[in-house]
């Protein structure tokens, strides 16, 4: 699609399908690329979820190029730990055995990708990617309650008893686990980005801040195009981070003077843009020394 197509008046999808199909729909739409998908999926959301779950589905195609249709979710951590030392799932030939504390999309998810220890005994710890279809036997999702972010966006815990995989050419955690989470932060923030901007639209903001946002997209475009592990890409993910959180104020005050929901819906979901903020804190920190930026301490 082209920039024409997605900035003008969008039709949102309807909220009322199930998961699955409003994921197929959007699918259906035929965006070239992962930006065009978070931006697209985010013009053609009816809440800042379903937005957020486009944008996670872009990342996942980023980092992924050959995934399937239908809904994914990368699922890594167990008991609240990342790091693959911390990991008991494992890849034994084609099956995996084992636990993950997070299904994004639960049971409307059709495949996983499943990071499992597979050294030798007495070796460093070292993971595969592997992906699972969640029909197969020996793949279980089970429900649990809804967060409080993003609520209409159901997930849930993944068991695997000997189920058969698929193992994915490289290290699954330098070439997939590490570089997702910039890829994640960079596609709902420019899902999320466009959301704002349609309802905008519908509202009759300000044309400045229409336009503030608009002006965070080309950004984003060109870095979901860089290596997400390059230092100079957290750089720019930060420095683009910084030129959104500039339009807080602008934007509550927009959606201050519109319809009551959207206002409560962003306000409620919001904060789903400072999920692992930590990490991407320490990222960008690394970076900006690497290109010798003044320190924030040193500054008055």
């Amino acid at each position: 699609m082209s920039w024409h197509e997605l900035l003008g008046p969008l039709q949102h999808l309807p909220q009322s399908m199930p998961l699955e199909g409003w994921f197929a729909a959007l699918q259906s739409q035929g965006a070239n690329d992962s930006f065009e998908l978070a931006v697209l999926g985010g013009r053609l959301a009816a809440t800042p979820g379903l937005a957020f779950l486009a944008g996670y589905q872009a990342a996942l195609r980023r980092l992924w190029p050959e995934a399937p249709t239908g809904l994914g979710a990368l699922c890594a951590t167990e008991r609240r730990l990342l790091r693959p030392a911390d990991m008991q799932t494992r890849l034994d030939g084609v099956r995996l055995t084992g636990s993950k504390d997070f299904v994004i999309a639960g049971s409307a998810a059709a495949w996983l990708l499943v990071p499992a220890r597979d050294e030798s005994l007495g070796e460093r710890a070292r993971l595969s990617l592997c992906m699972v279809r969640t029909a197969d036997p020996g793949v279980i999702v089970e429900a649990a309650s809804p967060l409080a972010l993003v609520p209409d966006i159901p997930h849930g815990r993944l068991r695997l008893v000997s189920a058969a995989c698929d193992r994915l050419a490289g290290d699954g955690w330098e070439d997939y686990v590490k570089p997702f989470r910039t890829l994640e932060d960079l596609h709902v923030l420019a899902a999320l980005v466009s959301w704002l901007y349609g309802v905008g639209l519908q509202c009759g903001w300000p044309q400045r801040l229409q336009l503030q946002l608009l002006g965070t997209l080309p950004s984003a475009a060109e870095i979901s195009r860089l290596p997400p592990a390059d230092p100079a890409t957290h750089l720019l993910l930060a420095s683009l981070n910084l030129q959104f959180e500039a339009l807080g104020e602008a934007l509550d005050a927009a959606l201050a003077t519109g319809p009551q929901l959207w206002l409560d819906l962003w306000r409620r979901d919001r904060g789903v843009l400072q999920l692992a903020r930590h990490a991407q804190v320490k990222r960008s920190m690394q970076a900006a020394e690497l290109f010798g930026l003044t320190p924030e301490s040193n500054q008055a």
